[in-house]
């Protein structure tokens, strides 16, 4: 099974969904991970208390920029409130592989990006 999962990543990886910019974004918000040279910039279209449409932009290894573009998939229309309190452990479960403690803040780089854009700057912290 994990197999299938990787095979999904590594899709994710070289045909990423919702990349590139919105001009129009109502939040942009750049996330990095120092320790590894990860980046994800998302770009949020807010639409009567929703998520209207996001985009993202990136660079990084495979598993930060499959679980951006993941994510993106995740969370279009869904409503603001809800995704500022969005679960890293959803994200985690539709990567469906086991994540080592080294790769961690790879994988959740983007949905960290997520609420630090929607909380105004600040990160809600989660325990994961």
């Amino acid at each position: 099974m994990d197999d299938l999962y990787r095979e999904q990543i590594l899709d994710h990886y070289k045909n990423p969904h919702n990349f590139g910019e919105l001009p129009d974004a109502d939040i942009t918000q750049e996330g990095d991970n120092p320790l590894c040279g990860d980046v994800v910039t998302l770009y949020l279209k807010l639409d009567d208390g929703k998520l209207g449409s996001v985009r993202f932009r990136g660079r990084g290894c495979a598993i930060s920029q499959a679980s951006a573009s993941m994510l993106t998939d995740m969370i279009v229309g869904r409503p603001v409130s809800e995704l500022k309190h969005f679960p890293t452990s959803d994200l985690l479960e539709e990567l469906g592989i086991q994540i080592s403690p080294a790769r961690m803040k790879c994988a959740t780089l983007s949905v960290n990006t997520l609420r630090v854009a929607l909380n105004g700057g600040a990160a809600e912290v989660e325990d994961e």
